[in-house]
């Protein structure tokens, strides 16, 4: 197999924040050098910040609790303190579905659905808070409840009094405080997920007339903190409103919001055209993604592993149609970069908040993570963070550590990229950049193929024709570094293994 690497074609910076996650914790995000940590998700659309508390929606039975000690229930100071103590950025999350939790007397949990005021439900927390109910009658039908039960109302001055208080405690942005505010999580799934507030979808124009209050509510409040908006899951989120969503699902046959309020127009160029009128209080436009065809699971089946590894087109390929319901091929990047240009403005960053091809604890998640890293860089994507911090040790865990720190001492990828071509992306990809502190050409080349090696004879062009190499690899669970080597004449011959990511740090000879 041939791979050709040109150091003068195809350059552009690499911003250096699609390394983020979500949820990580200070060693994790140590260990990585994330750039950024967002604290979000379902729970996060209804934390309390005044009581230190979240709602789990239809995740976990309607349940108003206490956010415990577990990372993934962090949502405010603690959050903040540890990402910062990480070195990293915050993304902190938002509310706007207009409730929040509401706790019991000494801090108990409530029901949304309680079994002793609605009665029996087709599912109960077997763990120990049996009251709670999934809010469905045992013969299929939906609950109708008090929203009250469990949560209390939230409004704009209430989260305005958090951003106050967070640059009390943390500084503005540009002085070192929280820098970006996520609106939200996917509030056209509001209905869905927190059925026990918000019971119908959300209409188009109250998610454009909510992210524009909240925006520029931050930016009133702190005018360096940068804005992510719509954090809707790509590609349902963006095409309907919630109330559209759930009168498909529901085969309701109520007047369609893109009939009444967005003039046919799909739900994200609508809601940039409203954005822009408003003066832009949204900087950075941000989406969800996961693979709908079973590679955001755990199954490492043949079928599934090979499927993971190609779906990762899904980002950038406009002739792979990746969801089998949906009409149409996602090219998620490229298509997201051409909507923000023409409806809300060029240079705009966008963002992929959200995204995870599952199997973390395997090869097949790792050499998927790897080339998701390398896609995001050369597409010029502006901010990613995975859902969530891979585990310490895990192989996608060392697919991170690869690009960003694969050495304990700052060893990564390079910042600039630069054009990589392969003849089949779906058994090895590879992608280039140069590195500032060496002067270094970087190459990262991932074998795919389960169980087949891959003899490639890599072409290396505007970098001198002889040189040193060092590799770096990842392969059966294990990131080493291998013996250094060099490259004449511009050619180098390696064998990659099956399932492995290789990096190599290529510096040409002087003269």
């Amino acid at each position: 197999m041939q791979i050709q690497v040109d150091a003068t074609a195809g350059r552009h910076a690499i911003s250096q924040l699609i390394y983020g996650v979500s949820y990580g914790t200070a060693k994790q995000l140590k260990a990585l050098r994330s750039p950024v940590n967002r604290s979000g998700g379902d729970s996060a659309s209804t934390f309390n910040y005044e009581s230190n508390a979240r709602s789990s929606g239809r995740d976990f039975f309607f349940e108003s609790t206490p956010a415990a000690g577990d990372i993934l229930q962090q949502y405010g100071d603690s959050f903040v303190g540890l990402t910062r103590s990480a070195g990293a950025d915050v993304v902190l999350t938002v509310p706007m579905v207009g409730w929040v939790a509401r706790l019991g007397p000494d801090r108990t949990r409530l029901a949304g659905f309680s079994t002793r005021k609605y009665g029996p439900q087709r599912a109960t927390d077997s763990q120990g808070f049996r009251e709670a109910g999934d809010g469905i009658a045992p013969g299929g039908s939906f609950i109708a409840n008090d929203p009250n039960d469990a949560m209390q109302p939230d409004s704009l001055d209430k989260e305005r009094r958090w951003m106050e208080r967070n640059i009390m405690l943390w500084k503005p942005a540009s002085a070192g405080g929280i820098k970006y505010y996520a609106l939200d999580n996917e509030p056209a799934r509001w209905h869905d997920i927190h059925r026990d507030v918000h019971p119908t979808g959300a209409h188009a124009a109250e998610i454009a007339g909510k992210t524009i209050a909240f925006g520029e509510m931050v930016h009133a409040v702190d005018p360096s903190a940068k804005v992510l908006a719509p954090e809707e899951w790509v590609p349902v989120g963006a095409l309907e409103s919630g109330f559209d969503q759930q009168a498909d699902e529901t085969r309701s046959g109520s007047a369609r919001d893109r009939e009444t309020q967005t003039g046919g127009m799909e739900m994200l160029p609508w809601l940039l055209t409203q954005w822009k009128r408003a003066a832009r209080p949204v900087d950075i436009v941000s989406v969800h993604y996961y693979p709908q065809a079973g590679e955001y699971s755990e199954n490492i089946s043949e079928q599934v592993q090979l499927a993971r590894n190609r779906s990762t087109r899904a980002l950038w390929d406009r002739s792979y149609h990746d969801i089998a319901w949906m009409p149409g091929n996602t090219a998620l990047i490229p298509n997201l970069r051409e909507v923000v240009d023409r409806y809300y403005g060029r240079d705009i960053p966008i963002a992929l908040t959200e995204y995870s091809w599952g199997a973390e604890n395997s090869m097949s998640g790792a050499t998927a993570e790897a080339d998701l890293l390398g896609i995001f860089g050369r597409e010029n994507l502006t901010l990613a963070t995975r859902w969530i911090a891979p585990a310490e040790g895990s192989p996608t865990f060392l697919a991170m550590k690869l690009f960003r720190n694969f050495d304990d001492h700052g060893g990564s990828f390079g910042e600039t990229s630069v054009a990589a071509s392969t003849p089949d992306p779906d058994l090895v990809s590879a992608f280039a950049a140069l590195r500032a502190s060496d002067h270094g050409l970087t190459v990262v080349m991932v074998n795919k193929q389960l169980t087949q090696p891959a003899p490639v004879n890599l072409a290396l062009h505007g970098i001198g024709g002889n040189g040193s190499v060092e590799t770096m690899q990842l392969a059966e669970g294990k990131l080493l570094k291998l013996p250094g080597g060099s490259y004449r004449e511009g050619n180098l011959l390696i064998v990659l293994p099956p399932q492995s990511v290789t990096l190599l740090i290529v510096r040409a000879h002087a003269g």
